[in-house]
């Protein structure tokens, strides 16, 4: 960033204020002393406020931060609007609209009517319509042109506003002031700094002396958003490469996916023309009559005993167990009193036999 010493401050005649008997008692702090009825601005405080504006100016703009430029007496009108088309910064160089900051809504709307006529008469829509109308338009277009064309590529406010005049540009230092807008100005003998964020004193009538500050400014503005494009032209290039790079991947996920389906697809109808192939192959299962199936058990059963051949072994466990012993039932009482009397009669007998025994 180029910067302004004593000599070019002193060159520029930075240090002329206004006479006297103007004066403002709010800027005794920046007046060196007096000199023929004129007071004589202090340049070493210049010097150091006018560095302390110029980086504040240079960081915003490196921050991706707006400068809107305000100038529009004689002597600043020509370096406000060089430098704000070098910094591609708005500027009001003509006259300023009451409201251009506190009714920035109704503002931008007019904007948008201006691009809207400067589109129509870009591609030869004007020249269509009848005489009356087109006059009418092209009027209307001139008007805006000189309010609003350097502020068409304003679409927010500011974000720091740069005077070079506080008495002529009143209106617009009450609206930043309103809005909280940091103000930068250029400060004469005549004019009260108590409400400039970033005061550099020195005289503004000359055209050297707005010309030194304007480009100080303006070329810190330049720089920093100079830098800034830089940046952002890097930041969009690596987003967009991501986006790409997250667009390939999501493809070749999708596909993968398209691939594992088709295959598992592929794979289940394999299986089931194997299944239904072997299904086809078996041979057919005959079902029997259920009339038929005793009697051809029984068949089974009798063949064997009726050729002599020995019975199965079921056929013989069935057999020995045909004709089990029987018990005489719980209820039937007619065999147990022989019993009991032939078992007294049996003991007589053996008794007897034993004696006969003994007297041999």
């Amino acid at each position: 960033m180029p910067e302004a010493g004593l000599k070019e401050l002193l060159e520029a005649g930075v240090h002329f204020g206004h006479q006297t008997r103007r004066w403002n008692p709010n800027m005794r702090r920046y007046i060196f002393g007096e000199l023929d009825g004129i007071h004589i601005i202090d340049l070493v405080q210049t010097e150091a406020l006018l560095e302390n504006a110029r980086r504040f100016a240079g960081e915003l703009a490196s921050g991706g931060g707006t400068v809107l430029f305000v100038g529009t007496k004689k002597q600043a009108r020509g370096p406000v609007q060089e430098w704000a088309d070098r910094c591609k910064m708005p500027y009001v160089n003509q006259r300023w609209l009451g409201g251009l900051l506190t009714n920035f809504n109704t503002i931008s709307a007019r904007i948008s009517r201006l691009h809207e006529l400067l589109g129509w008469q870009e591609e030869g829509k004007l020249d269509l319509l009848p005489t009356k109308e087109r006059m009418g338009m092209q009027a209307e277009l001139a008007k805006l042109e000189f309010n609003l064309g350097g502020v068409r590529d304003m679409d927010r406010l500011p974000d720091a506003v740069f005077v070079t005049d506080l008495k002529t540009e009143e209106i617009a230092v009450r609206e930043a002031v309103r809005l909280r807008i940091p103000i930068i100005g250029l400060v004469d003998s005549n004019c009260d700094p108590t409400q400039i964020d970033y005061v550099i004193p020195g005289n503004d009538d000359a055209i050297r002396s707005c010309q030194l500050v304007i480009g100080t400014i303006g070329a810190a503005v330049e720089e920093g958003a100079g830098t800034w494009r830089v940046q952002e032209e890097r930041r969009i290039a690596e987003e967009m490469e991501r986006r790409k790079k997250e667009e390939e991947e999501r493809k070749k996920r999708e596909e993968e996916e398209k691939e594992r389906v088709e295959k598992l697809e592929a794979e289940k109808k394999l299986a089931e023309e194997a299944a239904a192939k072997k299904a086809a192959e078996a041979p057919p299962v005959q079902s029997k009559p259920q009339g038929q199936a005793p009697q051809a058990q029984a068949s089974q059963a009798a063949g064997p005993v009726a050729a002599g051949d020995p019975p199965p072994p079921a056929v013989a466990k069935t057999s020995s167990e045909a004709v089990p012993p029987t018990a005489p039932p719980a209820g039937d009482t007619s065999a147990a009193p022989a019993e009991t009397a032939a078992a007294p009669a049996a003991e007589k007998a053996s008794e007897a036999d034993a004696k006969e025994e003994g007297s041999k």
